[in-house]
């Protein structure tokens, strides 16, 4: 048998799905992956400064027995922590996988335009040896947005680069652990439960859903709402209003540990998206995977997410669309069911079984 490579994946943002997907694959690997990683807070400085703190970290254990090649991501400063670990690293092959981007990640209304964080992802890219995305859309709006950023810098434009990271990128999903949904019951409420499983920011647009949700309420149709998302600070507002306008229909609100969590996908009959920008959608995959009917954006990476025969099913335009899609899926309940029944065999390669050895191959 051969012996199993050494693997170095380097997370300098370890947490949420950042630390799913690494814990997941260094479950999973027929290579031996050693992950090193800072907490997941401060982001900015994470990407700016990580490097010099992990850098040492992974000379010690190289030190110990030599890496065979690196695996990073979208928040690591490659071309940076190469430089400190030229001696440790040698010549192993690297790989950046690009969970987000922030050249095309929408800006809050606290923040304005900073070219360090992007630039940071375009220099890391040129220093990888490969670089995946987590989804085509993803990839290509990169690529679509990439001559703008270069284009507002005074000379030696990067230009002539742009075609070999493209010719050296690949898309290969996140990794999920879709096979797990199955060993926990599918349990059929006795109202419909529309979930919203994304984060409670202003990218998913939760402004939109509780406005959706809000009109239903007040046509009468009957349903439960499930907010199952990670929450920061503060409650979004409109969420503070749903909460007062449904009362005991909102069955569940915040951060649900993993079996809590499963159990709400299991349970849930819809899904709904309302966000403003999406890499890749896991919590979409998920749910879809446990059974729900998806009401989700016609754009993002949502058409390469749904089948093109269940676009106008799945798929809104408007706000009127995601009203009347919602309103169809908690009224027609077997049919919606079986919605999510037919898309269920087009997720078979984000399960790990299927992304695992896919990795494991382009690391080497």
């Amino acid at each position: 048998m051969e012996p199993k490579r050494r693997v170095a994946l380097v997370e300098p943002y370890l947490g949420g799905s950042h630390r799913a997907w690494a814990e997941g694959y260094a479950e999973r690997s027929a290579h031996d992956v050693e992950v090193f990683g800072l907490p997941a807070i401060h982001w900015k400085w994470r990407m700016q400064g990580g490097h010099v703190t992990l850098a040492p970290r992974l000379a010690e254990a190289a030190a110990v027995q030599p890496f065979d090649a690196v695996l990073t991501t979208s928040m690591c400063n490659v071309p940076a922590l190469l430089g400190l670990c030229r001696r440790s690293l040698g010549g192993v092959p690297v790989t950046l996988y690009m969970h987000e981007n922030q050249l095309t990640f929408p800006l809050s209304e606290h923040d304005r335009v900073d070219l360090t964080y992007p630039m940071i992802n375009w220099t890391s890219m040129v220093a990888a040896d490969r670089v995946v995305f987590n989804s085509a859309y993803h990839r290509d709006e990169w690529f679509e947005a990439l001559p703008g950023l270069l284009a507002r810098f005074p000379d030696e434009k990067h230009g002539r680069f742009v075609e070999s990271v493209r010719a050296r990128s690949t898309v290969l999903p996140v990794g999920a652990d879709l096979a797990a949904l199955d060993a926990v019951p599918r349990a059929r409420r006795e109202r419909p439960l529309v979930l919203w499983n994304q984060r409670w920011e202003y990218d998913k647009g939760p402004e939109e859903f509780a406005s959706a949700i809000t009109t239903l309420a007040d046509e009468g149709v009957e349903f439960d709402v499930a907010l199952a998302g990670e929450r920061f600070v503060d409650e979004p507002p409109s969420f503070e209003a749903l909460r007062a306008r449904l009362g005991d229909r909102v069955v569940y609100a915040g951060w649900a540990e993993l079996d809590e969590y499963r159990r709400l996908l299991r349970s849930a009959d819809v899904v709904v998206s309302t966000a403003h920008h999406e890499f890749y959608g896991i919590a979409v995959v998920e749910a879809i995977a446990a059974g729900a009917c998806p009401v989700v954006p016609n754009r993002l990476v949502y058409p390469e997410r749904v089948p093109p025969e269940w676009h106008d099913r799945c798929l809104y335009d408007d706000a009127s669309g995601l009203v009347e899609r919602i309103r169809w899926a908690v009224t027609n309940r077997d049919e919606s069911a079986a919605v999510a029944t037919a898309l269920r065999p087009s997720l078979a390669d984000h399960d790990w079984s299927a992304v695992t050895p896919s990795l494991d191959t382009l690391l080497l």
